[in-house]
């Protein structure tokens, strides 16, 4: 159940509150002086702590040494135990932290309901300290088209520096996977980091979830900003910070200090800052819901992510990727992509971006075959546009045209999405599609079909109508 240390000075209390935990189940440690307890803490740090307040033949009493197990290990729950219990004595010891306090004598069946609280409390704080550092999330960064490479590229450069960095892109591009990216890399891996989801925090919370909360009652409950402390604090779709707390933000960026809510003692910490948005910020600022000053404190380092479709060449190493991945969590079949689904899925639309990606992946896993290599027509796109035959089922329009039109309009959207597929790459696109490339660019000039540069690759469009 966990290690509980008791220190108190009257051998008979500690041994009965002992003798008692261990028979619900805990295994405990005895300590009858301060230098006792801390030389037990040195040598484990314990699952909770009982404490006395008044210490004999001791060098620090119980406050100093609560003061000082809190400051060091601030997720030990400390139970303060006194026979001098006063009010005055009760909120001292919460306010430095203590979780709760009991009066000697004290009842067994009260002792033990605060005891299993703040165990309970402990876990949860454990788990959900866990998921905002996303601890398990990777931060591996996969690709080879040429954008990928330049984001990679701007990223490396980042990683050393404790500059703030702003990351745009549409939803679903891996943002958060970037900015994980960068704080592996660099001085500050081995500490915590802490995701603000902007978007699905109350308003009405948002600053208590941030700063934490302080009171007579629950004690020091830190907030998000301080369990980053060290670390890296990320702030997701930052523009749906409300403009109050957007405020503060910009205090605690400037002074690296804050108060919790309810509390009057300053908290200073350590941060390395980065945000990402997928709206514009500038017209945000423009309509007076994004504060000005806090955007150029945020957006010193812009880096741009780019979306799936600018670098549909890392296409099936991300699906495979995601294959790997879900085999070695979840034990679903370990498949590989059949030609055919390797290029419908370079074809295909991803408004959803990576995130679309994957789950379209683990759908596949799921529903699809369980052994065998992954086939076009598992995709979710060829339910769409086939009929139970086999047949391509034309789109209205492209059916009404007459065969020369048809024929050029398909060949024109055929070549587009064949290029953009390979990245620009003419040469490729070519052997695939079965034609020299003298041809091909013959070809995509009589179509109207130019290529030109565009997120750290090529691109290919109609001329006088960007794709």
């Amino acid at each position: 159940m966990g290690d509980i240390l008791i220190t108190d000075d009257e051998r008979d209390i500690r041994e009965l509150i002992s003798d008692i935990l261990r028979d619900e189940g805990f295994t405990t440690r005895l300590a009858g002086t301060s230098d006792e307890c801390m030389a037990q803490i040195a040598a484990e740090v314990p699952a909770l702590m009982i404490l006395d307040i008044w210490l004999k033949d001791s060098s620090m009493d119980g406050i100093d040494i609560l003061k000082t197990v809190k400051r060091d290990h601030p997720d030990v729950p400390i139970v303060i135990i006194s026979g001098h219990g006063n009010i005055e004595i009760a909120v001292a010891a919460i306010k430095q932290g203590a979780y709760d306090f009991i009066e000697k004598p004290f009842n067994i069946d009260q002792l033990m309901v605060v005891i299993r609280r703040a165990m309970e409390t402990a876990r949860l704080r454990r788990e959900n300290s866990e998921l905002k550092r996303g601890e398990g999330v990777h931060a591996e960064m996969i690709g080879e088209s040429a954008a990928f490479r330049m984001l990679k590229s701007q990223l490396d450069k980042v990683t050393k520096s404790n500059g703030r960095v702003m990351l745009t892109g549409p939803a679903g591009a891996g943002k958060e996977i970037a900015a994980r990216y960068i704080h592996a890399n660099s001085a500050r891996a081995n500490a915590p980091f802490v995701t603000v989801s902007s978007a699905t925090i109350a308003p009405d919370r948002m600053e208590e979830v941030l700063f934490g909360r302080e009171d007579a009652g629950r004690g020091i409950e830190p907030g998000l900003l301080e369990e980053a402390n060290g670390g890296v604090i990320y702030f997701d779709e930052v523009a749906d910070m409300p403009l109050g707390t957007q405020s503060k933000i910009l205090r605690v960026l400037v002074d690296q200090r804050f108060q919790r809510v309810g509390g009057t003692d300053k908290v200073q910490v350590d941060l390395r800052v980065i945000s990402s948005t997928n709206r514009d910020l500038s017209a945000a600022i423009v309509a007076g819901v994004f504060r000005q000053e806090l955007y150029h404190r945020l957006n010193v380092v812009p880096i741009a992510v780019p979306s799936l479709e600018e670098r549909r060449e890392d296409i099936p190493v991300l699906a495979e990727h995601f294959i790997t991945l879900f085999n070695t969590a979840q034990g679903l079949p370990l498949r590989k992509l059949a030609d055919d689904a390797r290029a419908l899925l370079q074809t295909m639309h991803w408004p959803g971006n990576v995130r679309q990606l994957k789950n379209v992946m683990e759908r596949v896993l799921i529903l699809g075959e369980s052994r065998g290599d992954i086939s076009a027509r598992e995709l979710p796109s060829t339910e769409e546009n086939t009929d139970d035959s086999g047949r391509i089922v034309l789109a209205g329009g492209l059916a009404t045209l007459p065969l020369r039109e048809a024929r050029e309009l398909f060949e024109r959207e055929y070549l587009l999405t064949q290029i953009n597929r390979f990245g620009g790459n003419i040469s490729r696109t070519a052997s695939f599609v079965g034609m020299e490339r003298s041809a091909l660019h013959r070809k995509l000039k009589s179509l109207g079909v130019v290529t030109t540069s565009k997120s750290g690759g090529r691109v290919a469009y109609i001329d006088g109508d960007l794709a």
